[in-house]
């Protein structure tokens, strides 16, 4: 007979006491992670606290002139800028600081609940950098695409890694949003088509690349009409000149007399960094009529820089490997010079207003996105203990380094132990989408710091996957990884 609640149904109690009984499970599980979530909250509350309303960036004044002037960007493609005219309505650069530091919370939550399947010290151990350290904080409130672009690759990857393939199109659709955010993502869209490749799944594989090209075909039709050029950028080919006088020898080049002016006669190792090459009023570039981005400028650059490439192929690698290797020093040297090295720190004194012309435009459109004066207030004790956290708590580079290695590392181990595996492991999308992260800006560009952090979540995370051998089951079903585990199993 069946008992009843009045009589005492131990069900029944079992019910009332469910709720508080799981919530005290899930801090035992979690308690190490929502520690650490805690604490990066609390390091963006004394960000917000402490430098109001935000950071700026040389790049924030193009973005929000974008937002008044809606038309593709010649350097920086719109995403961006999307963003801030979504939140344009508060008329306050604060909500779009808290907005990118919400982001930045999310993404280690992401991080962490795609590495579920990991021990849990090694999941835990893989959203800390994104969650605690003081510069990807100090990103976060810097008006600047990185950290929007930061989330939208790990969402996507934490897709590939964590769901079945009815979510192809979302992780298509990610991609293109990341890749009209910052042009690096492009090389993405390919790593994550493989990734379904890879499985055998190449209708999904297709899926994705015709949900990542439909958006950004259409923004590129969008730059034809208004630029009458090919593409999502006007700027690959001066980016790249750039990149390659850090090498390039006119001697050993021979190059045309229309190139020739594009030529360098100091010595490699007595030139100023690549970057200077784009903005200095003396670079060769510069010098030419018309604005440095204007098709025949950027095509002419693009010439000077293959032909530099074929020219000195092992002068390129090596500046290439010389870049990357920039990443995984244990310290922190100026690098490319103070004043960029320095937006990257959290300052003492309130920045300046923008000195440069086109920054002094955009400050003005800055004005009427915030309806009012535009600045930082730097307030104590809060900038100070944000300042004083920096001072001594960062990932170093090795570290970033050996975090890469763990992966291959415990691959060839299994291997070595003669470990055999019925499906493919999880990892290598992670892994390889922070390799070519750290990689493409070396080879097209120069490094930059803030140019290593997005990669920071997507390297932890391989790491953390391949702490475990499980693998996604080659079945017809494409069952999600690690669903074949019974739920009353603890991992």
């Amino acid at each position: 007979m069946r008992q009843t609640a009045e009589a005492g149904d131990p069900d029944s109690a079992r019910g009332r006491r469910r709720l508080p009984r799981d919530a005290a499970g899930v801090a035992r599980r979690h308690g190490w992670f929502l520690a650490l979530f805690a604490a990066g909250a609390a390091l963006r509350v004394l960000a917000m606290l402490g430098y109001r309303p935000a950071l700026w960036f040389p790049d924030t004044y193009t973005y929000v002139v974008t937002v008044f002037h809606p038309r593709p960007d010649l350097v920086r493609p719109a995403g961006y800028s999307m963003f801030l005219t979504l939140l344009e309505p508060l008329h306050s650069f604060g909500a779009v600081t808290v907005a990118q530091h919400l982001l930045g919370l999310a993404t280690g939550l992401l991080v962490y609940r795609a590495a579920r399947r990991a021990p849990r010290w090694a999941a835990t151990s893989a959203a800390a950098p994104v969650l605690l350290d003081p510069y990807q904080v100090e990103l976060e409130h810097l008006l600047v695409s990185d950290t929007l672009f930061m989330f939208l690759i790990v969402l996507a990857v934490a897709l590939c890694v964590t769901r079945r393939t009815s979510t192809v199109v979302l992780i298509g659709l990610l991609l293109a949003a990341a890749t009209l955010t910052r042009t690096v993502g492009q090389p993405l869209i390919v790593v994550l088509a493989a990734w379904f490749l890879l499985r055998r799944r190449i209708k999904p594989a297709g899926v994705l690349l015709a949900a990542a090209l439909v958006p950004i075909v259409a923004y590129g039709a969008w730059f034809y009409a208004t630029y009458e050029r090919v593409g999502i950028v006007g700027a690959n080919g001066v980016f790249l000149y750039a990149r390659t006088m850090s090498f390039a020898d006119c001697e050993r080049m021979d190059p045309p007399p229309d190139l020739r002016v594009l030529c360098d006669p100091r010595p490699p190792g007595q030139r100023p960094p690549s970057q200077e090459y784009i903005w200095a009023k003396d670079s060769p570039l510069v010098l030419l009529p018309d604005i440095t981005f204007a098709k025949a400028n950027d095509d002419l650059a693009a010439r000077f820089a293959m032909r530099a490439i074929t020219a000195q192929p092992l002068d390129y690698a090596a500046s290439v490997l010389t870049e990357l290797g920039r990443t995984f020093v244990w310290g922190r040297p100026v690098y490319p010079d103070a004043e960029v090295y320095g937006y990257y720190q959290f300052p003492e004194t309130p920045p300046g207003p923008p000195g440069r012309y086109p920054a002094q435009v955009g400050a003005e459109y800055a004005k009427l996105y915030e309806q009012g004066a535009i600045g930082t207030e730097i307030v104590e004790p809060y900038a100070g203990v944000l300042r004083a956290y920096q001072g001594f708590v960062r990932l170093p580079g090795t570290v970033l380094l050996a975090v890469l290695l763990v992966p291959p590392a415990a691959a060839a181990v299994r291997r070595w132990r003669g470990r055999r595996r019925t499906g493919v492991p999880v990892w290598p999308v992670s892994w390889s989408a922070a390799v070519v992260l750290l990689i493409t800006p070396a080879a097209t560009a120069e490094f930059d710091y803030r140019y290593v952090l997005p990669a920071v979540p997507l390297a932890c995370l391989a790491a953390a996957l391949s702490l475990r051998p499980d693998v996604l089951r080659q079945s017809g079903s494409e069952k999600e990884f690690g669903d074949d585990i019974p739920p009353n199993v603890r991992v």
